[in-house]
């Protein structure tokens, strides 16, 4: 895979959660750029509607789709509002999430954990099962799963977040063997430090400007959205700029 080949999206349908901040919002602008209509999702109306504004400064075009990921519902109609305009969908970046709380395992509070759980791991799930029917109608279909290091790490403390990725990675691997027979491409990706302000609540005390911009995250996951990008059921490393397998325990 050519890292530094931007894919040509013109016409393509691009559908991005957590799309009014962080990487989602920069993920959302990229697409703009390379010519996909952006469906983006996320709570706060007040970034999508700056994320609209920028993404039609640059002569691009989006569908702003404010809700709740907890409402699992919305999600569902997502699906069928998608498939009532366009009849089919081209990429899926699911990014949204969140961190819950840094804390020993048994001191995190049900409600916590309930919706690390929640918006991590259920939303994702029903997001492939309303938006699966349509990516399977596009000719190169790519959906990219946000995951996180700590998904493998498990460092002390971290215990919600990281059974939650792991649990992301094995939906998006189980999902992408269900489809390695069909055009549809699925990856997780593993972004890294990012500046972004789920960051800043983990790591409180870091110094912003050492890790990573958002926007260079954003530009390094859309090789992975064109045809060319042909490999599935594995992880993206950003900071490494590769492709890896998964493997047993050792």
């Amino acid at each position: 895979m050519n890292n530094n080949m931007m894919p040509n999206l013109k016409d393509r349908i691009a559908v991005v959660t957590g799309a009014s901040r962080g990487i989602g919002y920069f993920t959302a602008l990229e697409l703009a750029k390379a010519g996909a209509h952006v469906v983006a999702c996320a709570r706060t109306v007040g970034g999508l509607e700056e994320l609209d504004d920028a993404i039609k400064a640059l002569g691009g075009s989006a569908t702003l789709v404010p809700f709740d990921l907890a409402d699992m519902t919305a999600i569902d109609k997502l699906g069928g509002a998608i498939n009532e305009r366009w009849g089919k969908l081209d990429i899926l970046v699911a990014n949204a999430g969140v961190l819950g709380t840094i804390s020993p395992i048994g001191h995190v509070e049900a409600k916590v954990f309930e919706k690390v759980m929640a918006i991590n791991v259920t939303a994702t799930w029903r997001l492939i099962r309303s938006l699966e029917p349509l990516l399977t109608r596009s000719d190169t279909g790519r959906a990219l799963i946000l995951s996180s290091s700590a998904a493998h790490k498990c460092k002390p403390f971290w215990g919600p977040y990281s059974a939650s990725k792991a649990a992301v990675e094995a939906l998006a691997r189980t999902w992408a063997y269900e489809t390695q027979r069909l055009p549809l491409r699925i990856l997780s990706v593993d972004p890294g430090a990012t500046r972004t302000a789920m960051r800043a609540q983990a790591m409180p005390g870091e110094d912003p400007e050492t890790v990573p911009h958002p926007s260079e995250i954003a530009q390094s996951l859309m090789p992975l959205l064109g045809p060319e990008q042909t490999e599935t059921g594995k992880l993206f490393i950003v900071r490494e700029k590769k492709i890896v397998d998964y493997r047993m325990p050792e």
